[in-house]
C-alpha cells in the first residue's frame, strides 16, 4: 500500500517558544497552505503541540473538518538548555556530529529517532494521506535520515512554511520538495 505524508514546517511565527503564535503573514500562509492541501485527499492531520504548528494546521482542519491530532514527538528539538551566543555554529556542529549533545539539549541523533518513530506510527494508521506539521530543525533531521547529504545548509534554506511530500511504497520513501 502506498502512503503519502506531507511533512510541513510551520508558517511564519513571532518566536521560537512553545506558545509563540503565527504572525499575521503566518496566518495568511496557513490559509493558502490549507487551500492547496485541500485537493490532496488528506485524511489525517498530525501536528506538534507547539502553538505555531497547531495554528498552521487549523485552517486545513476547518476546511476538511478533520481534527488536528497532536504528537509531542513532533516538537522542535532543543539544541541547548542554556542560551547560546553561537547557536548557529553549534547547530551546524550538531549536523556534522549527530551525537553531539549540549547541556540541557537533545542530540541530532536522538531528535531524528524521535521524529522517525512518530512517522512510523503515522504510517501504521489506516489513513493513506497525512499532513504532519512540525518544526524546521526536526524536519531537517528527519529528511537527513533518508538522505545523509541533507544538513545544516538544507536547514538554512527552509522557508515558512516549507513542504516535503514523502511517498512510501514497498517500505521505501521517495521525497519531493514542494513549492506552493
Amino acid at each position: 500500500m502506498t502512503k503519502t505524508v506531507y511533512l510541513i514546517r510551520h508558517c511564519e511565527a513571532i518566536g521560537q517558544e512553545a506558545n509563540a503564535p503565527l504572525t499575521e503573514l503566518g496566518q495568511q500562509q496557513a490559509v493558502a497552505l490549507a487551500e492547496w492541501l485541500a485537493s490532496e485527499a488528506v485524511e489525517r492531520i498530525v501536528a506538534s503541540p507547539f502553538l505555531r504548528a497547531s495554528q498552521t494546521a487549523l485552517p486545513l482542519s476547518q476546511l476538511l473538518r478533520l481534527p488536528v491530532e497532536t504528537d509531542a514527538r513532533l516538537c522542535e528539538r532543543v539544541l541547548s538548555g542554556i542560551p547560546l551566543t553561537d547557536w548557529q555554529q553549534q547547530l551546524e556542529n550538531s549536523f556534522a556530529e549527530l551525537d553531539l549533545c549540549l547541556p540541557g539539549g537533545e542530540s541530532s541523533h536522538a531528535a531524528m529517532q524521535r521524529g522517525l518513530a512518530a512517522l512510523a506510527d503515522i504510517n501504521q494508521h489506516a489513513a493513506e494521506t497525512t499532513v504532519v506539521v512540525t518544526h524546521g530543525n526536526l524536519m531537517t533531521l528527519i529528511l537527513k535520515a533518508f538522505d545523509d547529504a541533507v544538513g545544516f545548509a538544507a536547514w538554512q534554506r527552509l522557508t515558512n512554511p516549507d513542504v516535503y511530500r514523502l511517498k512510501y511504497s514497498d517500505g521505501t520513501a521517495r521525497i519531493e520538495h514542494i513549492t506552493i
